[in-house]
């Protein structure tokens, strides 16, 4: 009878941390992801959705819920812009779902089911 009340506790308490760390996508891969950007010629300035983020060869850390559009300018060469896209992680989707109600709600506002495309951009710039 002892084991059973031992074994009943520690079932509770796995049960209830369960709850607590749920999220499998949140956990184990986050909702960040890091984008290696580079140019040739290197120093192209690096405009991600508009705004100035750097000049390559540059690491960038971006949302992976996001569609994002960096562009490359440098003087004597043509701007070129590059779409990186993300897509939904169908697996984290399947083991959320799977583990109940908590970690769907998790993954979904942190936007961890999502995965950039790319983890390296590069680009060969023309002279004007």
């Amino acid at each position: 009878m002892k084991h059973l009340l031992t074994a009943g506790k520690i079932l509770a308490c796995l049960a209830v941390i369960a709850l607590f760390i749920h999220g499998c996508a949140t956990i184990f891969k986050g909702s960040n992801e890091q984008v290696y950007v580079n140019s040739d010629p290197a120093g192209a300035k690096i405009y991600v959705n508009g705004a100035l983020m750097g000049s390559t060869p540059v690491m960038l850390e971006l949302k992976s819920s996001k569609t994002y559009n960096v562009e490359f300018r440098m003087d004597g060469y043509e701007s070129k812009t590059y779409t990186l896209t993300n897509h939904l992680g169908a697996g984290w989707v399947i083991l959320d779902v799977l583990c109940g109600l908590v970690p769907v709600v998790i993954d979904a506002v942190t936007g961890a089911w999502y995965g950039l495309d790319q983890d390296n951009i590069y680009l060969q710039l023309e002279a004007k």
